[in-house]
């Protein structure tokens, strides 16, 4: 199967991401791919909870999302939504980073919302606080398709193995995770994490990836690192779509995941014991 992993500068405005995405899932198409994924806050990426305000909505009025839906029924493709910013039910005030997974008849396969919030300090000028603006989710998420079994997760659930471990046990045999990730961290952190995601489970992971420096019309702009992944499940990279913006095809094989796990079982070797004290 041919998947195509579409790398993003997304800015504040909904339209113009609409716009983008739609000439890259075209563009995926003709590339022959069955399966494209865009990466985290597709819709919308803003530091300004002004402007948030103003453009994120309810997932039945989010244009994005619903210019997604149309492309995948008119190219018969699989899409994930990597995520999308937006709006809660009442009374939560906050928003939701919430992956979607869209089937080649347009319609919404799967829905996941990120578990865990990226609230850090990376340095004296790099601080987030997602939980501030989004809440986070609380069940963990597979799609079974045609195309395989998908185990969502999002930018930073990278960083719990555990999540992936259940997502892999419960059947999972490809692990996407969008991202917007930290240039801070992103030499360091993103292609190792997600090696050790793919090799402990034993399953394809891919992380379609925002980069650049991000166009805001209200507030300080943002810079993401770039660099989406597709890594087999023996740890392999097959590509790594460095800094630009476009359109990155690769060929996956889920027979690796079965010769993976036959070589490494580890999934079936888990043992009980007491935690320190």
């Amino acid at each position: 199967m041919k998947v195509a992993i579409l790398q993003m500068s997304s800015s504040d405005d909904p339209e113009a991401n609409l716009a983008n995405v739609r000439a890259m899932l075209r563009a995926a198409k003709d590339q022959g791919a069955a399966f494209a994924l865009t990466p985290e806050v597709t819709n919308v990426l803003s530091f300004s909870r002004k402007r948030q305000e103003a453009v994120v909505t309810p997932e039945t009025d989010d244009i994005v999302l619903q210019g997604m839906r149309q492309e995948a029924q008119d190219l018969g493709l699989w899409v994930l939504a990597g995520s999308l910013a937006l709006r809660s039910e009442p009374p939560e005030t906050r928003f939701a980073n919430r992956s979607v997974l869209i089937n080649p008849q347009g319609e919404i396969e799967a829905r996941y919302d990120k578990i865990h919030m990226f609230d850090v300090q990376v340095s004296a000028e790099e601080t987030y606080r997602e939980s501030a603006g989004f809440a986070p989710g609380d069940q963990a998420v597979i799609a079974r398709t045609d195309i395989g079994d998908i185990g969502l997760t999002i930018c930073y659930d990278v960083r719990f193995g555990y999540l992936h471990r259940e997502l892999a046990k419960a059947g999972a045999q490809i692990i996407t995770a969008p991202a917007a990730f930290s240039p801070g961290t992103g030499p360091a952190h993103w292609q190792p994490l997600l090696q050790a995601r793919a090799i402990e489970t034993g399953c394809y992971v891919l992380a379609p990836a925002q980069t650049g420096q991000h166009k805001a019309s209200i507030g300080k702009s943002r810079s993401t690192y770039g660099h989406s992944l597709v890594i087999s499940p023996w740890g392999e990279v097959l590509l790594d779509a460095g800094t630009e913006p476009g359109v990155y095809c690769v060929d996956i094989d889920l027979a690796q995941v079965d010769e993976a796990r036959r070589k490494v079982p580890s999934l079936t070797h888990d043992r009980t014991f007491e935690a320190p004290k």
